[in-house]
């Protein structure tokens, strides 16, 4: 028998559920700003996006954080308010700047000369923003050299420990034999550091690039007088090298690594390289320099381009220099000049690889 009681308590056909007088739906909880990032950056995590919390300010890290573990259980209703809100603001964003002098000259950086950017920040007292240790890892091995110098064995230590392993093998092979064992000693006191205190350590020493001032030419003055010398006339090359020996006989033996001419061929174009060089090479630049290269360290580098192409191209060579008959001085230099122009670019481009005197010397020895 049916309990007509609990039958009683439903709704009647007639109107069923669908006709009870709706429910009151509780207003959405009243949260502060913080409280909502917390909701948005839990729902975009629980999505799975990839947030770069860590770029904002420590201040904001931590508080952000401590509201997320104080939030608990948030409901339905409050939880699409958030959401409506945010997509609200987003739909009402027409274009966002940095914030701040750092965040502006980091969005202009390549855009305004790096004279001006270095003004602004020494008038502001901005500092380079980023993680300094990914600036002083971009840094060569003399340039790391030189800050060792100037830094005690812990720091020193430090700085070693923070780098790959092929940089940090080429910096212990610029340093002095006690200082690299010095050095790769205090490694090993360096097991209970904290990350603060390398963070600390770091930003000390990337400060020491933001005060280093902006220097007018990239390249060293040896590269650049090099660079001139490689385009002059053997004359006046050999003139001015002689009277460098005179002045400053260090400097002139820096200039004299950074030059390379069309005599240096032989010692400093490798042999794999030649099909590459006379591929690019004009035609008849290649045949006056050739007809030109009869004499001494000349004729070895001709001989040296010759032995190291294909045979036919060679007597094809042999048969235009021979027809060519003789060349004027200024022609041959100038031709000469345009197939160690062509040999540079190639370099420049990681086409090809010159030999360093150093290793020359080396593989002698």
């Amino acid at each position: 028998m049916q309990d007509n009681t609990a039958v009683a308590r439903l709704p009647s056909m007639g109107g069923g559920i669908r006709d009870q007088a709706p429910q009151a739906v509780p207003a959405p909880k009243e949260l502060d700003s913080t409280a909502k990032a917390a909701i948005i950056v839990r729902m975009l995590l629980n999505e799975g996006a990839d947030l770069p919390i860590e770029e904002l300010p420590e201040d904001m890290q931590a508080r952000l954080t401590e509201r997320m573990g104080r939030m608990g259980l948030v409901d339905r209703d409050t939880l699409s308010a958030v959401l409506h809100e945010f997509a609200d603001a987003l739909d009402g964003i027409g274009l966002t700047f940095p914030n701040g002098l750092a965040g502006a000259l980091t969005a202009m950086d390549g855009k305004i000369s790096p004279q001006t950017a270095a003004r602004l920040r020494k008038e502001a007292g901005v500092r380079q923003a980023g993680d300094p240790w990914v600036r002083l890892r971009a840094l060569s091995a003399e340039d790391l050299v030189t800050m060792i110098s100037a830094e005690s064995t812990e720091v020193a230590a430090i700085l070693l420990s923070k780098l790959n392993v092929t940089k940090a093998a080429e910096l212990l092979g610029h340093l002095p034999g006690p200082l690299a064992r010095r050095i790769t000693f205090a490694i090993s006191q360096t097991g209970n550091v904290t990350p603060e205190a390398v963070d600390r350590i770091g930003l000390s020493l990337a400060s020491q690039l933001d005060d280093r001032p902006e220097l007018a030419f990239e390249d060293g003055p040896d590269a650049r007088v090099g660079a001139i010398l490689n385009q002059s006339a053997a004359v006046t090359r050999d003139d001015v090298l002689t009277g460098l020996d005179e002045t400053d006989a260090g400097f002139a033996n820096s200039v004299r690594k950074t030059i390379f001419t069309f005599a240096h061929i032989p010692a400093r174009l490798a042999a794999r390289d030649v099909p590459k060089v006379i591929r690019i090479a004009d035609p008849g630049d290649l045949v006056t320099a050739l007809a030109a290269a009869t004499e001494g360290a000349l004729a070895a580098s001709a001989e040296h381009l010759l032995s190291n192409m294909s045979t036919r191209m060679a007597e094809n060579l042999r048969e235009e220099i021979e027809e060519k008959g003789t060349v004027k001085i200024t022609d041959g230099e100038a031709a000469m000049n345009a197939i160690v122009a062509a040999i540079r670019e190639m370099e420049q481009t990681g086409e090809l690889e010159l030999i360093i005197p150093e290793e020359e010397d080396e593989a002698e020895s």
